[in-house]
């Protein structure tokens, strides 16, 4: 497997949507025009592709601007088949340098049971702060994450 990172595109919507509904049934998927609208909102998004399949997706906005910068992470997703290989890190990783070239604090929101993303997240700097009681639509948790700008 020879996985690239590259720009999200348009063309891509659907299939985010269609992994998006496999990833977080326990939630509200994001649709194709969902991430449309965020790419056309100028919000920073990848692609994690092996071949021409795309095989995962990132993508980080500012909630705030310098000279106390903030970023939160929007969403990460790995298909199922391509998970454990190291696709989410690299994503994340492309993510988070967004943020360090603003010196920004990132933020993101994950499942409490979500054990495998939770420990990615620790890995590369990001620590439990809070946790939101009944996030999820289904009634689940989710632990709010930081990560401490990077100057």
């Amino acid at each position: 497997m020879t996985v690239t990172i590259d720009a999200l595109t348009a063309a891509d919507a659907d299939r985010c949507a269609e992994l998006e509904k496999v990833l977080f049934p326990y939630d509200r998927p994001w649709t194709a025009p969902a991430f449309v609208s965020e790419l056309r909102a100028g919000r920073t998004y990848y692609a994690a592709r092996d071949g021409d399949a795309l095989i995962g997706y990132a993508g980080i906005g500012f909630v705030a601007g310098p000279p106390e910068a903030e970023a939160e992470i929007h969403n990460l997703g790995v298909d199922p088949d391509h998970q454990g290989r190291g696709v989410g890190r690299r994503l994340l990783r492309a993510l988070l340098a967004v943020a360090d070239d603003a010196a920004a604090v990132v933020y993101l929101e994950v499942h409490t049971e979500n054990e495998p993303a939770i420990k990615l997240y620790e890995s590369e700097g990001f620590a439990v702060v809070g946790t939101r009681r009944r996030y999820y639509r289904n009634g689940a948790d989710a632990h709010t994450m930081r990560r401490e700008a990077v100057r």
